[in-house]
C-alpha cells in the first residue's frame, strides 16, 4: 500500500480503531511493515489530526498493557497444537 503517508495514516488509524486491531494486525491487512504502521499512526498522525490521534493513542496504549496476555496465549495455542499431533 503505497501513496501519500499522510493519507495512509489516517486510513491505518480508522481501521485500528473501527476493528480494534493491533499494529501487528493492522501491517498484515494492509501488506505493509509493523514499523510503517507504527510510525504512521503515531508520529505522522499527530501533525495531521490531533482528534484522531489521540483515539488511536487509547486503542494502542490498551493493546500495550494487553500484549503479555495475547503472549500469554499464543504459547498456550502452540503447545496444545503440537500435543495434538
Amino acid at each position: 500500500m503505497k501513496g501519500v503517508p499522510e493519507e495512509r495514516a489516517i486510513l491505518l488509524a480508522q481501521y485500528i480503531i473501527e476493528n480494534n486491531a493491533t499494529v501487528r494486525q493492522t501491517a498484515k491487512k494492509f501488506n505493509i511493515s509493523k514499523s510503517t504502521v507504527h510510525k504512521d499512526v503515531s508520529e505522522r498522525l499527530r501533525t495531521i489530526n490531533e482528534g484522531l490521534y489521540e483515539s488511536i493513542k487509547q486503542v494502542l496504549e490498551q493493546n500495550k498493557s494487553e500484549r503479555h496476555i495475547r503472549g500469554g496465549m499464543a504459547t498456550k495455542s502452540k503447545y496444545e497444537r503440537l500435543r495434538q499431533k
